[in-house]
């Protein structure tokens, strides 16, 4: 009768997995996302009118320098210094209405890397330009 008893004392002390902790951090992230789902979406329902007209997309007008194999500096086709470059580029932004625009660097293939990168080095630290490009052109391939 004790082994009885003994065994059957140890079979009712498996030990439990407390799920609590585990449903209440689930609901705690279901009031999160509820409360914070409607703040993502735009808080204005505008229907904006219908019309057959369309404005004229004006192209904005770009920022090109140029490397020519000498070593010559040019900005939109005008001959400048290296570094004459940097406020000749904000004097044509403070022009422009349209911020953040982009500027193509067209190096030629001969130009020295350290021009290169110096143009490139002095263009980025201007305020109002979103990117800097270096323009290559395009490997046609001859393999079939």
């Amino acid at each position: 009768m004790r082994r009885f008893q003994q065994r059957k004392r140890q079979r009712t002390s498996i030990p439990e997995v407390s799920l609590t902790p585990l449903i209440d951090t689930a609901l705690t992230l279901l009031i999160i996302f509820m409360v914070t789902t409607p703040m993502l979406h735009n808080a204005i329902k505008i229907e904006l009118p219908q019309g057959s007209s369309q404005e004229a997309k004006k192209e904005p007008e770009q920022m090109i320098v140029s490397i020519d194999n000498s070593g010559k500096i040019f900005f939109n086709n005008k001959e400048v210094s290296i570094d004459s470059l940097g406020e000749t580029i904000k004097t044509f932004l403070a022009q422009q209405k349209n911020a953040d625009m982009s500027v193509w660097v067209h190096a030629h293939a001969k130009s020295p890397c350290e021009l290169l990168v110096g143009v490139i080095d002095r263009v980025k630290v201007i305020g109002g330009i979103k990117d800097v490009n270096v323009a290559m052109q395009k490997i046609t391939s001859t393999r079939a």
